[in-house]
């Protein structure tokens, strides 16, 4: 049994030395104590145009919110563009052919322009699909509906973020070489 543990414990820190090694560095983290990353940095110069429809509004207080969330940046350097879609399918079907259980999907498509000459510099989509349940009550099933749909802006928030991060990630890494 202990030598069980010694062979995890020497495992965990071989690993650990490999990492150090490896140049991994977080994407969200500083490069030390104390120091701000430029991710987050450039991230909270990012404007959001404003986004049709319910969902299309809180997709656009989601993406505020993980942006920048020390609130709407004075002087934005970049526009983001969002065109949210969304489609409900219906699954799991009874022989009465009433629906149990279906999917809702919400597709976006966005772009990251330059706030000064409206240039292109970044596009790309995202694909958040959750379910609900289909009820016999009408107020259930539009609740669960509502639901599913925020779980989707979140997911599809969370997504786009990362995928910018990255973004400007990247852009600082060439910069550097």
């Amino acid at each position: 049994m202990w030598s069980f543990r010694i062979n995890v414990v020497i495992g965990a820190l071989l690993v650990a030395g490999l990492m150090a090694g490896c140049g991994f560095r977080p994407l969200h983290g500083g490069s030390s104590p104390g120091v701000a990353d430029g991710t987050s940095q450039e991230l909270a110069l990012i404007a959001v145009a404003p986004i049709k429809d319910r969902l299309g509004q809180e997709l656009h207080n989601q993406l505020l919110d993980l942006l920048s969330p020390r609130g709407r940046p004075r002087k934005p350097i970049y526009t983001l563009h969002v065109d949210l879609s969304q489609s409900i399918q219906l699954l799991a079907v009874r022989k009465s052919e009433f629906a149990t259980r279906a999917n809702l999907s919400a597709a976006a498509s966005f772009s990251m322009t330059d706030a000064r000459g409206g240039k292109t510099i970044f596009e790309g989509q995202s694909l958040a699909v959750t379910s609900f349940d289909v009820l016999s009550s009408e107020f259930g099933t539009l609740t669960a509906e509502k639901d599913a749909g925020r779980r989707a802006v979140t997911d599809l928030a969370q997504d786009m973020r990362n995928r910018i991060a990255v973004f400007f990630s990247k852009v600082r890494a060439r910069g550097r070489e």
